[in-house]
């Protein structure tokens, strides 16, 4: 049923979709090339005279701001579908430590196999020409997928409540943040900076080929979680209430889990560690416009999208002549936010 504030919320969507659409055509034109916007056009439109003005805008721009609509929508919606299904406000991609294992998987390729102590030691040359840009991202997906079955597993053999899921996922986390120290310990110094640089998140490493896997993981799932909205509003109204409404709760937890596991599975894998959107945008989202997953499902998205493509803009002007690290920008964003979560549910408690 159509709540009577329906069309509101519709047309805040609405302009939200048209604040992102504004904020990706804004981060084409920044960067440290020194293009004027007159030649930012010329480039985008592939009438400049110069070629490589062309290469910087559809080579490098344009996979970064896809990167950023695609992974700020993706950690976005996986932090609020977390949220509802977990009855937990801190939940976020990284809960079931999926970041975590991701890091350790990165780590492991790069340390042991092509940068560090097993065939490059310290030689920088052979470093360069024996990396694998892909190596580093294969495994961190294989074992953050790993984690995340393996946190499932065991919350299926005991009760699938949402605080074994939370507990199994911190402490499956610490494991792979203590196997993470332990191959950086015995890296050689040239793996371990390599391995330090990979743990950034950049969306400088996007290319066209990671945007369309991207793309093949987030836009389905978007679909499926508008699609399943009022079993999440359901669920909202608490496990009980949720099983009478016909919903199989159980199943609906493990699938979403899973499906959240695998957005943050991929974005991490490529991008590396983009902290606190998970957490900034479905608050906001659930502030303005409520929670109901109607609205708060395609809300939450766009909202993640908005986000990064404005941390990505920031890191660029801010970097003098190099882009910062967008995972820097949204956890200094991301931190104080968190902080105020806290402090406002500890006031209303």
């Amino acid at each position: 049923m159509r709540t009577a504030d329906g069309p509101k919320k519709t047309a805040a969507i609405a302009a939200l979709a048209m604040c992102v659409a504004a904020a990706a055509f804004l981060c084409l034109f920044v960067g440290a090339s020194g293009m004027s916007p007159g030649e930012c056009l010329a480039a985008l439109a592939r009438t400049s005279e110069r070629a490589s003005d062309v290469r910087i805008v559809w080579n490098i721009r344009m996979p970064r701001v896809l990167a950023a609509l695609l992974a700020g929508a993706g950690l976005s919606l996986s932090g609020l579908i977390m949220q509802t299904v977990l009855g937990n406000a801190m939940a976020s991609p990284s809960t079931l430590g999926v970041s975590n294992a991701a890091v350790f998987g990165a780590n492991l390729s790069i340390l042991a196999f092509v940068g560090g102590f097993v065939s490059t030691g310290n030689n920088l040359q052979n470093y360069a020409a024996g990396i694998n840009p892909y190596a580093a991202s294969l495994t961190a997906f294989a074992f953050s997928m790993l984690s995340a079955l393996l946190v499932l597993g065991l919350c299926t053999r005991r009760a699938f409540s949402p605080g074994v899921v939370v507990l199994a996922g911190v402490a499956m986390g610490s494991v792979w943040t203590a196997g993470t120290t332990l191959l950086q310990f015995y890296a050689t110094d040239v793996g371990l900076s390599a391995a330090v640089i990979w743990n950034f998140g950049d969306l400088g490493r996007a290319t066209y080929r990671t945007d369309a896997i991207m793309a093949a993981v987030v836009l389905p799932s978007a679909a499926f979680f508008c699609l399943m909205a009022w079993r999440f509003n359901a669920l909202l109204s608490g496990d009980a209430a949720a099983r009478s409404m016909g919903v199989d709760v159980g199943g609906l937890r493990f699938l979403s889990l899973l499906i959240c596991s695998l957005i943050t599975a991929v974005c991490v894998s490529f991008l590396g560690i983009i902290g606190f959107v998970g957490i900034i945008c479905p608050h906001v989202t659930k502030k303005l416009l409520g929670q109901d997953h109607r609205f708060a499902t395609p809300a939450s998205a766009l909202s993640g999208s908005l986000l990064l493509l404005l941390a990505d803009t920031l890191s660029r002007s801010m970097g003098g002549g190099s882009a910062l690290p967008v995972g820097a920008v949204t956890t200094l964003l991301g931190a104080p936010f968190f902080a105020a979560i806290v402090l406002s549910r500890r006031e209303a408690g």
